[in-house]
């Protein structure tokens, strides 16, 4: 069923009214997934806040949209990714690590590259990662507290893209010139 409504400030139920009206107020526009989540707003809610915890983790900024992007990709977000490379590009992320994100291939900065390889085994193993995988986390330079923000950022994105599977949310106008589709013999994810 993929005929959820994309509500405006005018049609939400009231207690979303208030977080849309912010997003217009913070963006210039009304992103089509805030608009779908304000049908329940305590999801709109939940992903608003997890979006601005994001932003306080010891992650960099480079670092988050490495996790987001990452997880974009497994799982196959045809409109989190361009909306996140756009946000990526305004954080002035460089295009060659946006770019691998995006091509399912390695990053040549090998601590990044390390990051998205965890973050891709924490969503493909839902979790269960191997003794190797946080390993290989924590000897690129990363802390148990990152492992724990990782999980935190697949949380977060959890929430966007199944909302925009079951929704078939469309892409919006700003971000078209992102549009994607996960290549259909990308490379595997090389570890770092």
């Amino acid at each position: 069923m993929k005929n959820f409504t994309i509500h405006t400030n005018e049609t939400a139920p009231e207690g979303s009214k208030q977080a849309l009206e912010n997003a217009r107020n913070a963006y210039g526009f009304l992103p089509g997934l805030l608009g779908v989540l304000a049908e329940a707003p305590k999801a709109l809610e939940a992903y608003q806040v997890l979006g601005g915890l994001i932003k306080e983790t010891s992650l960099t900024t480079t670092e988050q949209h490495v996790v987001l992007l990452a997880v974009n990709y497994e799982n196959n977000c045809g409109y989190c990714m361009p909306a996140h490379t756009g946000l990526a590009k305004l954080d002035k992320v460089s295009d060659d690590v946006i770019e691998a994100l995006r091509s399912g291939t390695p990053i040549s900065d090998a601590r990044l590259q390390a990051l998205r390889v965890f973050t891709t085994m924490i969503v493909q193993k839902r979790g269960w990662v191997s003794d190797e995988d946080t390993s290989a986390f924590l000897g690129a330079g990363f802390k148990k507290q990152q492992i724990l923000e990782v999980i935190l950022g697949v949380s977060f994105k959890v929430i966007s893209n199944y909302t925009n599977h079951v929704a078939d949310t469309p892409v919006d106008a700003v971000f078209k010139k992102f549009a994607w589709e996960k290549p259909a013999q990308a490379e595997a994810v090389a570890r770092a």
